[in-house]
């Protein structure tokens, strides 16, 4: 008998947004000025108050186990800020503390699937919810939003699309990657659905605070008695606070669900980081100056990138409303040539940008639509700029 590996394993895709990063960042310590797009994280430093906080952790020895499924302090300022800012009611037993919000929608996935479990999820999303929903033995089942819907899904699609075998279905708003965010009325047509039809959502709100202009976020669990029961309400503090390297994410659930997370976590990896959950009390609690100076900051970029991208030829962008990112729709550009070769694919035009124009961008093959492009503007103003301007470059040598 020969010795073999999980077939689960290696049937994993690893993530193309961390691997492009790592070799722009390569390339960047070679010397060469790459402007990397592909950022999923904040270009700012984690505001005072929280680093200090983390500083006092240390020094008075908050560097202990803690309950597995997060502080009681933690629990009770998450459970306060649901109520203030999603006006959702979740109790302090009903909220689960992660090692990021990846380790929250595993922790998810593995409490409501089963095998063969069917999980519907909007493309374009983002890439690693199919691996997820996967690894816990479900199957992924994609519905596609058109463009001219903000590539969003409709409750008629969601409708038809289940089945006797759906468990679940996957909401991301604001969306990564499309920056597109659902509005009342659209959530309330999906919640008719899904009480109908009578599955979960798995509402992924990570970038919930980065919204712009004069919409404002809404969590589907706030609707009604119906669908909060229906619903795990997922987010963190990585993206609105800066806090990415801290790893500290959150759920909110019925008991039961909780309880099911609470307990498989404990066997996966215990507690989060002690002194990044003392440091998160402070986040959610404390000054909310910094975050406010990022979303503001965010917002300038945003109305930027949009306008300069909007004009040049060869490219279809729809505007974006959350997040920090621009979906870009490269199919022209994809029928023209460079130097001579048919470019067909937006990763052999990553390649090409990467190598001829040191631009690193995401290609989103992996999100469900591999005739666009992501862009982020979660780096500096004068970085964006400097790579705009190289990509109008390559888009004006196309034939």
């Amino acid at each position: 008998m020969s010795l073999t590996l999980s077939k689960k394993a290696q049937a994993v895709k690893p993530s193309s947004t961390l691997a492009i990063t790592a070799k722009a960042k390569e390339l960047k310590a070679s010397g060469v000025d790459v402007v990397g797009f592909g950022a999923g994280e904040p270009d700012f430093n984690t505001p005072e108050n929280v680093c200090n906080a983390g500083i006092e952790a240390i020094k008075t020895g908050f560097t202990k186990y803690t309950p597995a499924s997060g502080t009681n302090e933690l629990k009770a300022a998450i459970s306060r800020k649901f109520k203030e800012f999603n006006n959702l009611d979740y109790a302090p037993n009903q909220i689960v503390v992660s090692n990021g919000g990846k380790q929250g929608l595993s922790n998810v996935f593995d409490a409501i699937l089963n095998a063969g479990d069917e999980v519907i999820i909007p493309a374009p999303y983002w890439l690693s919810y199919p691996e997820m929903v996967k690894l816990s033995d479900g199957v992924p089942v994609f519905v596609y939003g058109a463009k001219e819907n903000g590539y969003k899904i409709t409750a008629k699609q969601l409708d038809d699309a289940i089945t006797d075998k759906t468990k679940a279905f996957v909401l991301n708003t604001p969306s990564n990657p499309t920056g597109m965010i659902y509005t009342k009325e659209e959530l309330e047509e999906l919640a008719d659905v899904i009480v109908k039809r009578d599955i979960y959502c798995v509402s992924d709100e990570m970038y919930e605070y980065l919204i712009y202009g004069d919409e404002k976020h809404v969590s589907i669990a706030s609707l009604n008695d119906e669908i909060y029961k229906r619903t795990i309400t997922c987010s963190g503090l990585s993206k609105s606070y800066a806090m990415t390297g801290w790893r500290i994410g959150y759920t909110g659930s019925s008991v039961e669900i909780a309880k099911l997370m609470g307990a498989m976590q404990s066997h996966a990896t215990s507690n989060p980081n002690s002194i990044a959950q003392y440091a998160s009390v402070e986040a959610l609690t404390g000054p909310q100056d910094a975050m406010k100076t990022m979303k503001d900051e965010f917002n300038r970029r945003r109305i930027y990138m949009y306008n300069r991208i909007k004009k040049f030829p060869y490219v279809d962008i729809e505007e974006p409303k959350g997040a920090f990112y621009t979906f870009i729709d490269m199919s022209n550009a994809l029928e023209l040539s460079y130097k001579g070769e048919k470019l067909e694919t937006a990763a052999k035009l990553a390649e090409v940008l990467l190598k001829d124009y040191a631009v690193a961008i995401i290609p989103c093959a992996d999100f469900g639509f591999p005739k666009h492009i992501r862009l982020s503007y979660a780096i500096s103003m004068e970085s964006i700029e400097k790579g705009l301007n190289r990509i109008e470059e390559f888009l004006g040598n196309l034939k």
